[in-house]
């Protein structure tokens, strides 16, 4: 008789019981960054670069990640 309460419940009190952990325990999936309020805002990176590729930029003095971006900027065709 058991087996007829097991078909009429969904399962077991075992198996109820670990979907109960599961879903309480489960981390959610994570949701993608938000997009940014201001439209074209700079967003702080950290970045690797070989250093004969900064010193190049840098040579120039201030201004060099402004350089650095518009020669990703062409890089990419914008």
């Amino acid at each position: 008789m058991s087996n007829d309460r097991t078909r009429r419940s969904g399962g077991s009190s075992r198996d109820m019981a670990e979907a109960a952990f599961k879903s309480a325990t489960t981390k959610p999936a994570e949701l993608p960054p938000a997009k940014p309020a201001i439209p074209n805002a700079k967003e702080m990176v950290s970045l690797r670069l070989d250093r004969d590729i900064l010193d190049h930029f840098q040579k120039a003095g201030a201004g060099w990640q402004e350089r650095i971006n518009d020669a990703l900027r062409k890089a990419i065709g914008k």
